[in-house]
């Protein structure tokens, strides 16, 4: 019932706008106008001026022509790096970069999924209840569109975020992630001429992540360290190293026991420094930031917007599997502040890289999937 053709040309055009974190506007225009001309109300919020972007998140409402219940949809609008200048094209049924960009599917083709379900809905007089959509600006930045979105403004109690890489499989279990940033200030000193009345805050950090467990902690457990920054020349002692690093889980008292190792290995590494000069003793200092970036999503397995999904993918003839992931996205908020949402994969795979594609299939079926839920809750 979808249209594969027009969604393969919104998808192409979408991905041929720039569109990186903060600098959604051109696409979000083009976004409201489409909308408009299928008698939607848009409006942008004003969480791009909380974090500074050229555009806030697109709130679109589609009233429906039944009294079922509202449903939520939603999909992220930026990109990252390198995205400028994309060039897709198709090839044996799978959407690519010409190999120097990412593709941008990641989320555009939720973005163009949504777009042609509404369409779809609104040609064929399909029976749904009023529709609520978030088209949202810098969920690769730190989830910030969702992070400060008013969910006031939404009635919905249930939806379908389209985030993630295939359809076959549902996304309900998503970590908790937090930030640490360890600042570490050693004392300068001629490393020529006099090393031994620094301390260096290089070594420092060495000796600290050297005795770290990172990477994969347990099943649902990881940490890394991501960013070292620091040191002004080779003949000067470093006296000062920034480390930003992460941690994430899906048990929080793990996530914390986590963060704590990773300061305590920095901390036991301090004390192992000091230098005494003129008759005072310096040590070095460690500053420590953690900051929590999102809360976990926990979505059961026999939520109403998950079973019916999974009964919408069987009606289809297909079928998916329930998945817990590592990583975060825009759902983990919408679920903690009230909306219950399930994130479903739109065919991209390889994200972030200059390999990104999307399956052509799997990107149609997912559509046919959101269609097929829509109609059911309307049933």
């Amino acid at each position: 019932m979808i249209s594969r053709e027009r969604m393969t040309e919104h998808l192409m055009d979408l991905i041929r706008i720039d569109s990186p974190s903060k600098f959604e506007k051109d696409v979000a225009l083009k976004l409201e106008n489409e909308m408009n001309q299928l008698g939607a109300e848009c409006v942008f919020d004003d969480v791009g001026k909380i974090i500074e972007g050229n555009i806030g998140n697109l709130i679109v409402k589609i009233k429906g022509n039944t009294d079922a219940p509202t449903f939520f949809l939603s999909s992220h609008m930026d990109t990252v790096s390198p995205g400028l200048g994309i060039k897709p094209r198709i090839e044996d049924g799978i959407m690519r970069s010409d190999g120097t960009t990412i593709l941008g599917s990641d989320d555009k083709s939720g973005v163009s999924i949504i777009v042609e379900v509404i369409r779809t809905l609104q040609e064929q007089n399909i029976p749904h209840g009023d529709i609520e959509v978030a088209f949202t600006i810098c969920e690769e930045i730190g989830l910030l569109g969702a992070k400060y979105i008013d969910i006031n403004q939404f009635n919905s109690k249930y939806g379908i975020v389209l985030d993630s890489s295939t359809p076959k499989r549902l996304v309900l279990k998503c970590p908790t992630s937090d930030i640490a940033i360890f600042k570490v200030h050693g004392l300068e000193a001629h490393a020529g001429l006099c090393p031994e009345n620094g301390i260096s805050s290089i070594k420092i950090v060495c000796e600290a992540i050297s005795n770290m467990k990172i990477g994969r902690i347990d099943h649902e457990t990881t940490s890394n360290i991501g960013i070292i920054s620091g040191g002004v020349a080779t003949n000067i002692i470093p006296n000062y190293v920034m480390v930003k690093g992460e941690a994430r889980s899906h048990d929080n008292k793990k996530l914390d026991n986590e963060i704590q190792h990773m300061t305590q290995c920095f901390n036991d590494a301090a004390e192992n420094y000091s230098v005494t000069l003129d008759g005072k003793t310096f040590k070095p200092r460690i500053e420590i930031e953690v900051e929590r970036v999102y809360e976990k999503m926990d979505v059961p397995s026999d939520a109403y917007i998950t079973k019916m999904v999974d009964t919408a993918v069987s009606n289809l003839g297909y079928e998916i599997d329930h998945h817990t992931t590592g990583g975060g996205c825009d759902a983990n908020y919408f679920n903690n502040m009230g909306i219950e949402c399930v994130n479903l994969g739109t065919g991209m795979y390889e994200l972030h890289t200059v390999n990104e594609h999307v399956i052509m299939d799997e990107f149609y079926r997912s559509a046919e999937i959101v269609l097929e839920t829509i109609k059911l809750n309307a049933a």
